[in-house]
């Protein structure tokens, strides 16, 4: 052997700046639960949303719920909505400064009334220079009537600047209530293709990651205003569409490894009308919501109570479906065992991470490992 201590220590001081932007950059997946859905609430009809469970239930019972599973009714029963976005941008529309405070005020009281979901949040309008002033104002008055931990969705990112002065307005809001350093997080909606692909090729939704200076906690793809954008006829747009794949595939390079969460988007075929109509949205749903967590992506947007029964009913079959041979393939390689697949460690994580999202979501009650070793192999 010709190295010695001193060439070592050369290669480890010139690549002491790469490794520091490895450990801050690509930290991994952020530990802990991940909703499994995002409800958009208009917040001038946020007031029936504590029953959603409710509607949802007997909308089963009315058109008959093809796919009957009792795990499903008593998610809806006791926590049909994982993560709560009040809306105050595309589902809420344009309205004069009295009454967007108005309703404001109003979300915030029946927030701190409670119960609230275990994930919620508010999305403002866009930082374009129509709506600018009055996201700053909504955000503004929301934190002054409601200060326990939420989440902001900024909508319509188009370049870094927009994200820039996002992280510049946390900043300062945190300053004026008093809030812990790093308190206010906010995430990126991907509904522009300038998001995506930037004018000189590169890849901009990296960029704007790099530009949120870690307060970006998820990446939420919008498959209207993006396919829209993009030209798509309004009869195919899509989750599924092909524009909406290639966006979705950048946002996963991306985000890979870095903390920041991915969510698809929604659909708007809703389950409404008589049972024939409600069964066919019910079908497409249920396909699309197996289709996003098959491609990695474990959440998406609900815009109906119909839509949790089957939010729910794929989300449960996707991780039980998948639980025995996930268990059988990671015990196989903790034990060092031969088998028909060879596992190396970045799939063994995986395994683990598959199986702890079964029961975080509540589609597992047993994984085969205790929580403690998925986390810790995870």
């Amino acid at each position: 052997m010709r190295l010695n201590e001193d060439d070592y220590a050369e290669i480890d001081a010139g690549l002491a700046a790469h490794d520091a932007f490895l450990r801050t950059r690509y930290p991994g997946d952020r530990p802990g639960r991940q909703p499994v859905h995002t409800v958009y609430v208009p917040a001038d009809r946020l007031d029936d949303f504590r029953d959603w469970g409710g509607i949802a239930l007997g909308t089963m019972d009315r058109h008959d719920f093809p796919w009957p599973d009792p795990a499903v009714r008593a998610k809806l029963a006791a926590e049909p909505i994982e993560d709560l976005r009040v809306d105050f941008e595309d589902g809420y529309g344009v309205r004069d400064d009295d009454q967007e405070d108005a309703a404001v005020r109003k979300a915030a009281a029946i927030l701190a009334d409670g119960p609230r979901p275990p994930f919620l949040g508010i999305r403002i309008k866009s930082l374009e220079a129509a709506t600018r002033r009055r996201a700053l104002r909504t955000l503004d008055l929301f934190l002054d009537n409601y200060q326990d931990l939420f989440t902001i969705t900024l909508p319509k990112v188009s370049g870094t600047g927009q994200v820039a002065a996002m992280v510049t307005l946390c900043e300062k809001l945190e300053r004026s209530y008093g809030l812990s350093a790093g308190a206010l997080t906010f995430e990126i909606q991907i509904e522009l293709p300038s998001a995506v692909l930037a004018a000189d090729g590169t890849a901009t939704v990296a960029r704007l990651i790099t530009a949120a200076a870690g307060r970006c906690t998820g990446l939420h793809y919008g498959t209207y205003d993006y396919s829209a954008a993009a030209g798509v006829a309004a009869a195919y747009q899509s989750m599924e569409h092909p524009v909406a794949d290639y966006a979705k595939a950048v946002m996963q390079a991306a985000a890979a490894q870095t903390g920041v969460r991915l969510s698809d988007g929604s659909t708007n075929v809703l389950p409404v009308g008589d049972t024939a109509a409600v069964h066919a949205a019910w079908a497409l749903h249920r396909r699309l919501v197996r289709r996003s967590l098959e491609r990695g992506y474990y959440q998406g947007w609900d815009l109906h109570p119909a839509q949790l029964p089957t939010r729910y009913a794929a989300t449960y079959e996707f991780f039980r479906d998948g639980r025995d041979a996930a268990v059988t393939r990671l015990r196989r390689y903790l034990d060092r065992q031969d088998g028909g697949i060879a596992d190396e460690p970045a799939t063994a994580r995986a395994l683990a991470g598959y199986l702890l999202r079964g029961l975080d979501c509540g589609a597992l009650t047993d994984a085969g490992f205790p929580r403690e070793q998925l986390t810790t192999l995870a």
